[in-house]
């Protein structure tokens, strides 16, 4: 007579699999609940702490940069433009003004190119002209960490995924700036921001902030190809996909 297999049954280990992919699914919801409770609760305290010590510590710098402004590009020493924030909701964004005003003889701004002198460059390589950004995070325009804020002509050109950069707070810094800042394509911008809408974290942010503190050190991506500032966005039809979005949130750590 033949022995009998002792052996665990096919029911036993689809039993298994069903358990480990239920916690599986446990801990990314409690992930995800994390996120949601630093989001609500701990973000915005820690952007105002940051933002605050951050007025004090560079408040010798700020007065600097003020009066060289001033006696370089003349006044206003405050360059304010409105900007699209959280929910598409418009503020006034405060910058150090960093061009000049210098027209052709139509009476026509010449090109940023043209007006970005070396001061302004200087300013803008070493990110001082956004210190004044710092009141617009205290005022609860803005955060340390999120997408950009860009122009408000650029609403309606967004396509519905590029236009999810608007559901949190536009920030100082974020992940499109330590993936390339202005060296790299809009749509590549958006898909990082919209990345980052997905996947805020407390570390995450903290790594975003570290990053970008290296980054401005290091003048890395200030430009972008052939042009001194960004070039206008002008819309597209590209739909990034979940997947894409997916794997470049896999990348933030």
């Amino acid at each position: 007579m033949g022995q009998k297999h002792k052996g665990k049954k096919p029911g036993n280990r689809r039993g298994g699999m069903e358990k480990a992919q239920t916690g599986g699914e446990e801990d990314r919801g409690e992930e995800k609940v994390g996120c949601r409770l630093y989001q609500r609760y701990i973000k915005r305290g820690m952007d105002v702490v940051l933002a605050g010590l951050a007025l004090l510590f560079f408040s010798p710098v700020i007065i600097v940069v003020a009066v060289l402004v001033r006696c370089k590009l003349g006044t206003p020493v405050i360059f304010t433009q409105e900007r699209p924030g959280k929910d598409g909701e418009i503020f006034r964004l405060y910058k150090f003004r960093s061009m000049t005003d210098a027209r052709d003889e139509t009476g026509k701004l010449l090109p940023d190119g043209e007006r970005l002198g070396k001061f302004g460059k200087g300013l803008r390589a070493t990110s001082l002209d956004e210190l004044p950004e710092l009141i617009n995070i205290l005022k609860g325009d803005m955060s340390v960490v999120g997408p950009r804020p860009l122009l408000v002509d650029y609403l309606p050109r967004y396509n519905a995924f590029q236009a999810r950069r608007h559901e949190v707070r536009p920030g100082i810094t974020g992940l499109a700036q330590i993936h390339g800042r202005n060296a790299i394509f809009w749509e590549e911008k958006f898909k990082w921001d919209v990345a980052y809408v997905d996947h805020i974290t407390f570390l995450g942010d903290w790594s975003i902030i570290l990053k970008t503190v290296w980054i401005v050190l290091h003048h890395e991506g200030i430009n972008a190809e052939d042009s001194a500032t960004m070039p206008e966005f002008v819309g597209n039809e590209t739909a990034s996909t979940v997947e894409e979005c997916q794997d470049l949130s896999g990348k933030m750590g």
